[in-house]
């Protein structure tokens, strides 16, 4: 760094110091869910319970910025706390988000030509493969998600558990297909029948928004080899 760029970085600094801070402000976004194979209860209670969890991340970033760093232990400690809550919340807050987004579509249709059905093919051998591996996923996970995403490790797409909002979440993947398989998406309209539940999501997937996932993760993984 240059004797002006550090100059500049200090004057900055200085300026800005006694007004910024660390936290951040997540957006909660409003979802338009078509799907008649979800009662308006579940779809209003989903998408609230889903805005509750925004705020809570939005609260647990701004109580960090207060959280005497000095005190942090792994034992018991305000920072540790707030750390954990902060990674359930946000976990919770896109999980629940990127669910919404790619479900819903009463127009659903995917094609052989399109990327997210070629990259599905050659990772898992065929389109099928991957829905029985998805499906699986489904039926396993701990009152958590099912989701389908890039690995920049492995350098491919697979299917991944998540158990509660939390639990087994992947690093270094990028999602590109999410289905929330908790109770609370489906008892009150499917009870105990979690399958039917998941295949009629997946028959409604929106697959323009799963393609641009899969765009962008397509560009993400050719930067990576650079």
């Amino acid at each position: 760094m240059s004797k002006i760029e550090t100059q500049v970085k200090r004057l900055i600094s200085k300026t800005f110091e006694s007004v910024l801070g660390e936290s951040y402000v997540a957006e909660p976004k409003t979802f338009s869910l078509r799907t008649e194979l979800l009662s308006e209860k579940t779809k209003q209670a989903r998408q609230e319970d889903f805005q509750e969890f925004v705020a809570a991340l939005n609260e647990t970033s701004a109580l960090l910025d207060t959280a005497d760093r000095d005190l942090a232990n792994d034992k018991a400690s305000e920072f540790r706390r707030l750390k954990i809550d902060e990674v359930h919340n946000m976990n919770a807050a896109f999980l629940r988000a990127l669910h919404f987004e790619n479900i819903s579509d009463l127009n659903s249709k995917v094609t052989m030509d399109m990327l997210c059905f070629l990259r599905l093919e050659r990772d898992f051998g065929s389109f099928d493969n991957w829905q029985k591996d998805f499906i699986a996923c489904c039926m396993s996970s701990r009152d958590g998600y099912a989701m389908t995403g890039y690995s920049m490790f492995l350098k491919r797409f697979i299917n991944f558990i998540i158990d509660t909002e939390s639990l087994n979440v992947p690093i270094g993947v990028l999602p590109v297909v999410v289905l929330d398989v908790a109770e609370g998406a489906y008892y009150r309209d499917y009870l105990s029948d979690r399958k039917s539940y998941v295949l009629g999501m997946m028959k409604e997937f929106d697959w323009e928004k799963i393609e641009e996932r899969f765009k962008r993760a397509e560009k993400a993984a050719k930067a990576n080899r650079v």
